[in-house]
């Protein structure tokens, strides 16, 4: 059974509009938990995003893909509003897929190691200042 009405898609990156699409007829993106699909008459939700590819389809367009980076979707009625970090358009699935795993992750690693730098400093400058004051 075909829906009368889609659902209003926008993709927001910091500073700007990525994407905005209005009769979109489904949506996949990709949480902890797996893919996470949206169709037009789903109740409303929230979910968090994890870097990945992100589809979405249209009557007119068809099915379009992101790349995209860690991220929030609200889905309200029939407006769905997703903020990422960072997202890439592309229709070559492998070479998106590439940029998640080049682009997208490989920084959240070098900012996992920053702050597990920035922990052990922490620490040292607190074991220091306990040291300083017992004495």
């Amino acid at each position: 059974m075909q829906h009368a009405f889609g659902m209003n898609l926008k993709i927001s990156i910091p500073f700007k509009i990525h994407t905005q699409k209005a009769d979109v007829l489904r949506i996949v993106a990709e949480t902890h938990d797996g893919s996470f699909g949206l169709l037009p008459h789903r109740l409303d939700c929230v979910a968090a995003l994890i870097p990945g590819i992100l589809m979405y389809e249209t009557k007119s367009e068809g099915e379009a893909f992101l790349a995209i980076d860690q991220g929030v979707l609200v889905k309200t009625g029939s407006d769905v509003l997703i903020s990422v970090r960072r997202a890439i358009a592309g229709e070559d699935l492998a070479k998106l897929r590439e940029a998640v795993q080049q682009e997208f992750l490989s920084l959240n690693e070098q900012e996992q190691i920053v702050n597990m730098v920035m922990q052990k400093m922490e620490s040292s400058f607190i074991h220091h200042l306990k040291e300083l004051h017992h004495e």
